[in-house]
């Protein structure tokens, strides 16, 4: 028996770091993990070049949390850049925690772990494993669930949570990436003031407002170039702004824009991804 599970990334509307409140949106970009049962111990390999350290906390807290001592092999394959602002640590852990829970629950005829108990397990394997400040709940929640998260990371409360508005997202890549646990968090919580200002126009509901805003103040904190973000919007962009703790950019933009942002991106060194809202979430394949 094999469990396969499929986990969107997400792109930023609000970046917890400076506040403790964050939001985000799933995008159609992928984590996929292959569950298998296995003679002995835990193997975890993926096709991208990843420390599977990760992968492995991910599966000793579904083991413990079954009081299990099996084998489990676990094989990712993504279509989500890795160290790139749009939450593959978080997709990562729900896809490779749902799997193996899901596995193990078939398997073995015990009681599914719920919805909650996912999430919880895999953002707490995200913060032992180092690879996030907050435990990305906005980001992890994004992912879980699909569409539109706003929520409180410090308590991991969803605050609001509904479908979001089918759109064409483009990403803007440069050719470096960004680990956010290595991030300048004392910057970013220079700008908690405007931050949350931003965090307010999201909780009511301007997604659009609060992703720019967003996405202009944390390129000032953690030195992106902004002029990204406004050539995207001088070219007919809903909104723009940087995802996570870059490097990425991302844009909502429409049919009559697109090709123009895609063009004004064009002019950057890097590789721009076209994509859309993934409202699913994360879910067995």
């Amino acid at each position: 028996m094999k469990k396969t599970v499929r986990a969107p990334g997400s792109a930023t509307v609000i970046n917890a770091i400076s506040t403790g409140s964050g939001s985000a949106f799933g995008i159609q970009l992928y984590v996929t993990a292959e569950a298998k049962l296995k003679s002995s111990d835990i193997k975890c390999t993926s096709d991208r070049r990843v420390n599977p350290k990760l992968m492995n906390l991910c599966v000793e807290k579904v083991l413990n949390h079954f009081d299990l001592d099996i084998g489990i092999r676990i094989k990712t394959s993504s279509t989500l850049p890795v160290a790139s602002g749009l939450s593959s640590s978080s997709a990562t852990s729900n896809a490779v925690v749902m799997a193996v829970s899901k596995l193990i629950s078939d398997e073995f005829h015990l009681e599914p772990m719920n919805d909650a108990e996912i999430l919880n397990m895999a953002i707490d394997a995200s913060l032992d494993a180092g690879v996030t400040i907050t435990g990305a709940f906005d980001d992890a929640s994004a992912s879980y669930f699909g569409g539109l998260t706003v929520t409180n990371n410090l308590q991991r409360e969803i605050l609001k949570k509904d479908k979001m508005e089918k759109q064409n997202i483009l990403i803007y890549m440069p050719d470096r990436k960004s680990l956010t646990a290595q991030s300048d968090v004392n910057r970013m919580k220079l700008l908690s003031p405007w931050v949350n200002m931003a965090f307010q126009e999201a909780l009511h509901g301007d997604i659009y407002k609060a992703l720019t805003l967003n996405g202009i103040l944390y390129c000032a904190a953690l030195g992106f170039n902004s002029q990204i973000a406004l050539d995207a919007l001088d070219s007919g962009a809903i909104a723009s702004g940087l995802s996570g703790t870059g490097p990425s950019f991302v844009a909502v933009v429409d049919d009559k824009s697109q090709d123009k942002v895609q063009e004004a991106w064009n002019a950057y060194s890097g590789k721009v991804i076209s994509t859309e809202v993934d409202n699913k979430g994360t879910m067995v394949v």
